[in-house]
């Protein structure tokens, strides 16, 4: 089953409950497929391009809280957590540090990478390889850390 029916039915599901935070937070997903699927690109949305969307999403969520907690708008940070946990129940399970410091590991000794020099090319295969399953600031700490 595709994100796009999940996230009707979940619209659907949302709606009978008079969830609107939930409603909220799916109709911004349900918007973002909506807009990659009619951009003239052409582009086919597979689960790859699924996740790609969601982290986007999560990504501006997490940003904007940032803003928000700085700023002591509480009032407005609620809304984001409440829009990324319904985000989150969509993504794949994250992965956790140590895990990505083992692929991590993994990945540097498949492509016999040294030094900071070849930290693009772990990167490039690291974020292939673990995507939607961990944040990419992450990822790069650890490879960071791994070539020093």
């Amino acid at each position: 089953m595709s994100l796009e029916v999940k996230i009707n039915e979940a619209i659907i599901a949302g709606m009978k409950a008079q969830d609107k935070a939930t409603l909220r937070a799916l109709r911004g997903i349900k918007s973002a497929i909506m807009l990659v699927k009619t951009d003239g690109s052409g582009v086919v949305i597979d689960e790859a391009k699924e996740i790609q969307i969601l982290q986007k999403l999560l990504k501006q969520r997490k940003d904007s809280l940032e803003i928000y907690v700085k700023q002591n708008r509480e009032d407005l940070a609620v809304i984001e957590r409440e829009e990324i946990a319904v985000i989150e129940k969509y993504l794949p399970q994250a992965l956790s540090s140590e895990e990505i410091e083992e692929n991590i590991k993994q990945i540097i000794k498949e492509t016999g990478a040294e030094s900071m020099k070849d930290m693009g090319k772990v990167m490039g295969l690291a974020g292939k390889s673990m995507a939607g399953q961990a944040d990419g600031k992450l990822i790069s700490e650890i490879v960071k850390k791994l070539l020093a």
